[in-house]
């Protein structure tokens, strides 16, 4: 079930980025830099931050099986574009879906609001997250692929009815 983040949730979803991210920053960054109770605390009040501006500045929604949260994902929007700024699955529940809801989620909340294009940047050593955006149609764009350690993806979000 896909549904929108709330308040009560963001103790489970710091933990759940956190476990996503050491996937694969693990032997690649310091831990301190995915690990930790402090960061830990930082990812807490970076996702408190992104459910308190949900609705016409972004949204966040949490992907949720039997109760327990399985996946998430936040973005941003302005001037008719969107930052897909969050996109994060237990690695318990890889190759399930969950993924796919959350982005399908994200796409229905972006045609709604009319926007046109989104982005989006991954780190570039994630081949696994760079195959699976490839595979729902995002695409670098050659003048501003990268942005330090991670590339840029774009995507032209169509109109629902395919037009």
């Amino acid at each position: 079930m896909i549904r929108t983040a709330r308040p009560d949730d963001l103790d489970a979803i710091a933990a759940l980025h956190t476990r996503a991210r050491a996937t694969y920053y693990r032997g690649r960054a310091p831990e301190k830099v995915y690990g930790g109770e402090a960061e830990l605390a930082r990812s807490r009040e970076g996702w408190a931050r992104a459910v308190a501006r949900a609705g016409s500045e972004g949204g966040v929604f949490c992907a949720e099986q039997d109760g327990i949260l399985t996946g998430v994902a936040a973005f941003r929007t302005a001037d008719g574009q969107s930052t897909l700024t969050q996109l994060h699955v237990d690695p318990a529940h890889w190759r399930h879906g969950t993924g796919a809801a959350l982005h399908a989620a994200c796409l229905d909340a972006w045609r709604r609001a009319g926007v046109t294009r989104a982005r989006l940047e991954v780190y570039e050593h994630n081949t696994r997250a760079q195959s699976f955006y490839a595979s729902l149609g995002w695409r670098p764009e050659p003048a501003a692929s990268r942005s330090g350690s991670h590339l840029t993806l774009w995507l032209r979000v169509g109109d629902p009815s395919g037009e």
